[in-house]
């Protein structure tokens, strides 16, 4: 078992966070002074923070500490920590010491990609992959006044549940009864909100769960109410997550076409229909094919594909396979996801993780795939990381030219205002500190989470939103 013993300072989080890494799920013992990790091997570190900033960790004898400039504490503990683990188990993670969701946020803060290779021992492309991506990231915000609130609308509902998935979305086979009183009152709270609001609405996104679960006529009803109480302006980005291919009909896309929609995510995860299958999507690649040509066909000229790379049931390799699929598709977004371990998914650590390699070597795989996606024509967008995702690696959207989605930048930076409406949804408000171009205070409001609970206290969420934006 792994010991850590905190020294000058009682930064669990950013000490558990690269054990993680390194070890398996660890254990905080703050009593002790102390983190713990059941899986790692059997010794123990000092993680020290010293008076004058520098953090140096201690083990069997051996000091590591990093010799050049100076970060700030929590950053720095975090890197003495990671050298003496990188040592200790002959293993170097693609993002270095960096932990957090957003490592662009740190790459704004470097002039170079060698920065970030240097100071928290970023692999070379994962360095360029930030910095390019965090410029990107910079210019779709630009086009996102602050002064605009960003809309986020919840369907927690799915046909069928992933293996893979944690989320709060909910079988609908299981619970046709609750979607359309849901929708009745989603529709109730928008409507019981959108009076309040008094400022102009730059982007909003329809996701879930999956949205197009609900029927045709539920569903064109939840549009007219959005674009009625919400006054949806053209200048306004809407994006409708019809995520799953056997819940896309053609009146559904003639609702969303008809409401002057134009981006909509179709999202396969592998074209392989047998991998499909096995995860629980009662889908298969031909189906997101059509549907896809189809949307295409009717109109929709920017639409999104996501893919996810690591799931079992297929190798590496078929990773790269789809992704070259949807590029011959050349749908003008395309998002490539790594598998991570949700909290509560069917799915085990282990199978996620896949450390032995039994599906084939996952990094060199999304690496050629980011390479297939440059050489059509597509660059990074946006870019986040998740804690337990198979190899440390990340997620990342592609987009064609000027293409890339204003929600989804604004949403991840924690710079801009989002509402929420709809069971499980988070409403942040976000405040410009002083000194700081890209660092903002936020505060969060979130939702009940389960539908039934939400359908019940409707009344009460909308209040509590209105209060919390004042408006």
């Amino acid at each position: 078992m792994l010991e850590v013993i905190l020294k000058g300072h009682d930064k669990f989080y950013g000490v558990s966070d690269v054990v993680r890494m390194f070890c398996g799920v660890p254990e905080e013992l703050k009593d002790e002074c102390k983190v713990i990790a059941p899986e790692g091997p059997d010794i123990t570190l000092v993680n020290e923070l010293l008076e004058d900033g520098r953090s140096v960790t201690h083990c069997d004898g051996k000091a590591y500490e990093f010799k050049g400039e100076l970060l700030e504490p929590g950053r720095e503990i975090k890197r003495s920590l990671y050298m003496a683990l990188s040592d200790i188990t002959s293993k170097k993670m693609p993002w270095g010491c960096l932990t957090g969701i957003r490592p662009t946020l740190v790459a704004l803060e470097e002039q170079s990609p060698e920065a970030l290779e240097e100071k928290y021992f970023v692999r070379p492309d994962k360095a360029q992959l930030a910095f390019e991506t965090s410029r990107e990231e910079q210019h779709i915000l630009s086009k996102v006044p602050e002064d605009s609130l960003c809309v986020y609308v919840g369907i927690p509902f799915c046909p069928s549940r992933c293996a893979y998935c944690s989320f709060v979305s909910s079988d609908i086979s299981c619970h046709m009864d609750r979607l359309v009183n849901y929708e009745a009152a989603l529709e109730r709270e928008i409507s019981l909100v959108a009076p309040s609001i008094n400022r102009p609405l730059s982007a909003l996104y329809v996701g879930g769960g999956t949205p197009t679960v609900l029927e045709e006529k539920e569903f064109a009803s939840l549009l007219d109410r959005i674009y009625k109480e919400l006054k949806i302006t053209p200048g306004c980005e809407v994006t409708i997550e019809a995520g799953r291919p056997d819940t896309i009909s053609d009146g559904k896309l003639e609702a969303m076409r008809d409401h002057g929609i134009t981006r909509i995510c179709i999202n396969p995860q592998t074209m392989r229909s047998e991998t499909l299958q096995r995860l629980g999507r009662i889908h298969t690649a031909e189906e997101a094919v059509r549907v896809y040509e189809k949307a295409c066909e009717m109109g929709f000229d920017l639409i999104n594909m996501d893919l996810i790379a690591g799931l079992p049931y297929e190798n590496a390799d078929e990773h790269v396979r789809s992704t070259a699929k949807l590029i011959e598709l050349a749908p003008a977004n395309i998002t490539v996801h790594t598998l991570y371990k949700k909290r509560r998914a069917a799915m085990s650590r282990d199978t996620v993780m896949d450390l032995e390699m039994a599906r084939g070597k996952l990094d060199e795989c999304v690496a050629e795939s980011y390479r297939l996606l440059k050489e059509a024509g597509y660059h990074p967008y946006y870019m986040y990381r998740q804690k337990d995702t198979g190899h440390g690696l990340e997620n990342t959207g592609f987009a064609k030219d000027d293409t890339g989605s204003l929600y989804n930048v604004a949403m991840m930076s924690d710079c801009r205002d989002v509402l929420s409406f709809g069971a499980g949804g988070m409403s942040k408000r976000c405040f410009a500190q002083e000194g700081e171009l890209i660092k903002h205070r936020v505060e969060r409001c979130p939702t009940i989470k389960d539908a039934l609970t939400y359908i019940g206290r409707v009344d009460e969420m909308a209040e509590k939103k209105i209060q919390f934006f004042e408006m």
